[in-house]
């Protein structure tokens, strides 16, 4: 080859392999960014879960300072520190406390730092008598009302994190603090069990919480002179040796992650470590993870696009071949018309000489038929054999005397029967071989040999009245055709097979779903018994505390509200998944739905500063009121948490081809693109930095979305980051006209009729409450006493029967629906034959039948969903004591 030549074929092969690594470079590269990326979306999604974690952990004994703060023993022992009575009455009252808490330490400080009581104070390490004035949670909680604070404890050497409250003296001056110790091992525990490292650490960037003891109380930074100076005045990890870590940064991806490389403590591999920052304590929270997956998806990722590159450069090769080949082709095809055109006269001269060799190759026919890969055999008119190939004598294997032209066909036919190839009944064979060669008639048969091989005969007439039969040895095809069958026979079984086990699964799925459907509901029957007390026992307290207990028994109200409406949240997410939610569409006036949310929500969004106008409507939908109620009810909640004090907020509807836009405009911060659909998701909730109350467990929006596919409504989401929001829901028009609207509702009046003005009306009046929960029970009683009603109680059907038969039929029964072994149904049977008659019933339950609420209407009773609101209850008992005492009603 010329060296030019091969100059150029290196020049070629050296181009090929740079844009090879060039391609596999870059698709290196942005594999490995866009794993990255997935890792880091997944660690701060975690990172989320985690700070809920610990921000609930701690905030169940955050309210707990402040409810201390208020009790009057630990009040009366800083008024007299000197008396070892009180001092005493307060170390017990501390024990008991911490006790039902399960806290670690509660300690009561004095104005000077020193302790003078703690739930500890019997122990070896007390914290009785010990300064705490230089820990920054006694300065903040003396100077600002509350501080928090985590160390280690001076006297105890066990962490935790601190909360201390002051507390106020008859002048509001601050006289002491009383602080929680809240351990967070329960955390770290949690954290052991996963795959992945999790550090948590405060200010100064010290990580004090890890699974791995290595990493505790390492420095991530190195510390400032200030920072060094406020770890040794606060002593916050004394007796601990806080050494720096090192890490190295390799990438920055953005959002609070980044790749690192440790060296001490030593990991092998570049790490993952997203970070969080938490603003009410001032933590951060970190995790590492392992990017090999990461490393993995860019080698992948290289070996595809090579793959790719190499199968565009042998596309290329083979496109230049071909064109090659066919360059060839049309060279060869005009090189041997020049010859055909030149030989064409020699041919035409030698016309005769042609002939005469024509007739010469026909004597030896028999050669021609070599090439073929069948066995071929050919007969003239008078069957007699004229010529075979090779093909043929190794298929019968014939001597060679027998193999002459012009013997007899019928003797090799005989040849073969003699030796049992013609089955059982060789005369009949021979026959009928002899008959197909004398009418001339083409024929196909298939013939398997004593050995297993299988012959296939296909016979054809010549034009000049013979007979040419060509032999194929197609056992080969016979045995693939016979493993295709038994393959298709245990394919079929084998889908037979796969069909019932997923029909089994799916049996044992859907089972297992009504039995998680049922959990689910017990035990949010279970949990409501307990919050229903609570609510109860909360509106009876109102009554006795100052203002400032006022303003904490609200804040608990709020929090039994929030974990009421996860509850609900969490049934209804159970009763849409098993189907149990029932659907009652039918034509729909939307000024009905409009007025009734307009009346529920006007005087809440008053309260917190907003506007909100509700744009009347008279068109007709099909939906279900309930449920399309629910969906803007959820709608209106958003907007009403998120915008801010002075915002606005619009209700109305437009119109589309074939329905109505039911939309809710408000002007809060508005939603980031990436998140429009991410908040649809179960327990997703997005920090907007506005102040807004407590919120739930982020299920609202997924049930709206789940109610929607039920309807078979469509709902959307637009918004403007700084602007604000629009969610909406499309409903289609009715096909007939509904009834007219009310005017009035009923929602109104019962709150004006539950005021204080009416007290009278309850006094003195006589009650029975029949529930089989205790603290249910006792709070309805205190409750109803409060507003000055004669209570009496009782815990099953058998203790009402007894307190029946000896005292007079109350004016009004507050009937539990669930009572052991019976239900109230069953009860109120007995009681009305004992009293003849029946007074005004109420029917409470914490159940999820919907049916309830219909079946007590037929009775004529009143019905009223646990955990009782305690305005509901008190509007509901005037209106139906209003009525007249003693009033029957039929069961």
């Amino acid at each position: 080859m010329p060296r030019p030549r091969q100059l150029k074929t290196a020049l070629w092969i050296a181009a090929i392999l740079a844009v090879l690594l060039l391609a596999m470079l870059i698709a290196g590269r942005i594999a490995y960014s866009q794993a990255l990326q997935r890792q880091a979306t997944e660690a701060r999604a975690l990172l989320d879960q985690r700070a809920q974690v610990i921000e609930q952990h701690i905030d169940r004994y955050r309210i707990m300072p402040a409810v201390l703060s208020l009790d009057p023993q630990l009040r009366a022992t800083l008024a007299n520190p000197d008396d070892t009575l009180q001092r005493q009455r307060a170390n017990e009252r501390l024990v008991q406390l911490n006790f039902a808490n399960r806290t670690s330490t509660l300690t009561l400080i004095d104005g000077n730092g020193i302790g003078i009581a703690a739930s500890n104070w019997a122990g070896a390490n007390s914290n009785v008598g010990h300064s705490y004035a230089f820990r920054p949670y006694f300065q903040q909680a003396m100077t600002e009302g509350t501080g928090e604070f985590y160390a280690i404890g001076v006297t105890t050497h066990v962490p935790g994190h601190f909360i201390a409250r002051a507390i106020h003296d008859e002048r509001g001056g601050a006289v002491g603090a009383v602080a929680v110790k809240v351990e967070l091992e329960d955390i770290r525990s949690d954290w052991s069990e996963r795959g992945d490292l999790v550090l948590l650490s405060d200010a100064n960037g010290v990580v004090f919480l890890s699974a791995k003891p290595q990493w505790r109380y390492r420095m991530l930074e190195t510390p400032t002179p200030a920072q060094r100076r406020e770890l040794q005045l606060t002593r916050q990890y004394q007796g601990q040796s806080l050494r720096l870590a090192s890490i190295r940064l390799e990438r920055d991806i953005g959002g609070g992650a980044r790749v690192v490389r440790l060296r001490d403590p030593a990991m092998r591999e570049p790490m993952l470590w997203q970070s969080l920052h938490l603003p009410r304590e001032n933590w951060t929270l970190h995790l590492l993870r392992d990017t090999t997956p990461s490393l993995r998806t860019a080698w992948i990722a290289r070996a595809v696009a090579a793959g790719g590159w190499l199968l565009l450069v042998s596309l290329a090769l083979l496109i230049l071949q071909r064109h090659r080949i066919a360059t060839l082709r049309l060279r060869s095809r005009q090189e041997l018309e020049k010859m055909v055109e030149h030989h064409a006269e020699a041919l035409r001269t030698a016309q005769d000489g042609v002939v005469q060799a024509a007739r010469q190759a026909s004597l030896g026919e028999g050669h021609s038929l070599e090439h073929l890969p069948q066995g071929v055999s050919v007969v003239d008119a008078q069957l007699r054999l004229v010529a075979w190939n090779q093909r043929y004598a190794e298929l019968f294997r014939y001597p060679l005397e027998l193999l002459q032209v012009g013997r007899p066909i019928e003797d090799l036919i005989r040849y073969n029967a003699r030796r049992g190839l013609l089955g059982s009944d060789p005369e009949e064979a021979i026959r009928r071989r002899l008959d197909h060669l004398q009418r001339g008639q083409p024929y196909l048969h298939e013939r398997e040999r004593p050995d297993g091989t299988v012959i296939e005969i296909r016979g054809n007439p010549m034009p000049d009245g013979g007979f040419v039969t060509s032999y194929a040895d197609i056992t080969a095809y016979k045995q693939a055709a016979r493993d295709l069958r038994t393959l298709a026979d245990s394919l079929e079984r084998g889908i037979e097979q796969r069909t019932s086990d997923l029909q089994t699964a799916k049996g044992e799925a859907e089972r297992a779903n009504r039995s998680k459907t049922r959990f689910v509901a017990a035990a949010v029957h279970d949990l409501l018994q307990p919050l229903n007390a609570a609510r109860m026992y909360l509106s009876s307290l109102r009554r006795r505390v100052d203002a400032e207990g006022r303003e904490l028994t609200d804040h608990i109200e709020a929090a039994l509200a929030a974990q009421d409406d996860i509850l609900s949240s969490l049934l209804d997410i159970s009763r849409l998944e098993s189907g149990a939610l029932e659907v009652r569409r039918a034509a729909l006036p939307l000024a009905r739905v409009f007025a009734t949310i307009d009346s529920q929500f006007r005087i809440l969004a008053e309260s917190r500063g907003l506007r909100l106008h509700c744009i009347a409507s008279s068109a007709v939908v099909d939906s279900d009121e309930v449920l399309l109620r629910r969906i803007v009810q959820n709608f209106l909640s958003n907007a009403l948490q998120f915008t801010p004090r002075d915002g606005r907020i619009v209700l109305g509807a437009r119109r589309l081809r074939d329905g109505l836009r039911i939309e809710v405009w408000d002007t809060g911060p508005g939603i980031a693109a990436n998140k429009l659909e991410l908040i649809f998701e179960e327990f997703q909730r997005l920090d907007l930095g506005v102040e807004a109350p407590p919120r739930g467990a982020g299920l609202g929006l997924a049930i709206v979305r789940r109610v929607a596919q039920l309807l078979d409504h469509r709902v959307a989401v637009r918004s403007w980051p700084g602007r604000g929001s629009v969610f909406s829901v499309e409903v289609p028009y009715a096909a007939v006209q509904a009834e007219p609207v009310a005017a009035a509702s009923s929602g109104q009046t019962h709150d004006s009729e539950a005021g204080s003005d009416l007290d009278p009306l309850l006094r003195g009046r006589r009650v029975w409450v029949i529930d089989d929960d205790l603290h249910s029970r006792q709070a309805a009683q205190r409750l109803l006493s409060d507003w000055g009603c004669r209570v009496d109680t009782a815990t099953d059907a058998a203790g009402a029967l007894h307190m029946a038969a000896s005292l007079a039929m109350p004016e009004l029964l507050l009937l539990d629906y669930r009572l052991g072994e019976s239900t109230g149904f069953e009860l109120a049977a007995q009681l009305e034959a004992e009293w003849e008659r029946m007074p005004p019933v109420v029917l409470m339950s914490a159940d999820a039948d919907a049916t309830l609420r219909p079946r007590a209407a037929e009775r004529g009773w009143s019905f009223l969903p646990k955990p009782l609101k305690p305005a509901a209850l008190r509007a509901l008992s005037m209106r139906l004591l209003g009525r007249g005492v003693g009033e029957s009603r039929p069961l």
